[in-house]
């Protein structure tokens, strides 16, 4: 099967299980890998239009609290809080904030910024999305959390890495098979906070 009849193949399989978009199957992947969506845990997705994501979350826990974020407005899924806005706005971190009212206990990111068709470009825009996921996490998430979230090969992997490591216990990486053959792209799962 060649690269674009793969991603096909993702798209219609994602229409036929009512998801709204085919990066479900990311998340899906990344969570039988790790095993991190259990119930009763309050779970924050950045960047989640159009939804997708939170679909799976819905499907995949009963009982805990939980949020997505994006610039663009998400149709209502039941059970599911949508906040429009910026997750990097001060206001928009206090609503986070105030709507768990206790830490954190799974912290997602598919976000990237618009792309330019400049690849490096889109590559360090990308991965400081997903440094500054990884900064708010220290503050919020629980002792024992999760953070994934979404980054691209390049120059600031390093730099990701060297983070990831100094606020988590256990950091790995992983490319979904239902991601663009030829992109880029790869999920860090980090667990347990050291600090």
């Amino acid at each position: 099967m060649d690269s674009k009849s793969y991603q096909d193949h993702f798209f219609k399989k994602a229409k036929t299980a009512g998801y709204r978009s085919r990066s479900a199957f990311k998340l899906i992947e990344l969570n039988n890998k790790y095993k991190f969506l259990k119930n009763g845990i309050n779970i924050l997705d950045v960047g989640s239009f159009p939804g997708g994501w939170c679909q799976v979350v819905k499907e995949k826990t009963k009982g805990g609290k939980i949020m997505g974020i994006d610039k663009k407005k998400i149709e209502g899924i039941k059970g599911v809080k949508f906040l429009t806005g910026d997750f990097l706005d001060e206001k928009s971190k206090l609503n986070i904030i105030n709507y768990f009212e206790s830490n954190i206990d799974v912290i997602l990111s598919d976000m990237a910024p618009n792309t330019t068709g400049n690849k490096s470009l889109d590559c360090i825009r990308t991965n400081q999305l997903c440094l500054d996921i990884l900064e708010f996490s220290k503050e919020r998430l629980s002792k024992k959390g999760v953070v994934v979230s979404k980054l691209f090969m390049g120059e600031e992997f390093e730099e990701i890495k060297i983070q990831a490591k100094k606020n988590f216990k256990k950091i790995h990486f992983f490319k979904p098979n239902s991601s663009r053959y030829e992109s880029r792209e790869t999920y860090i799962h980090c667990s347990e906070l050291s600090t």
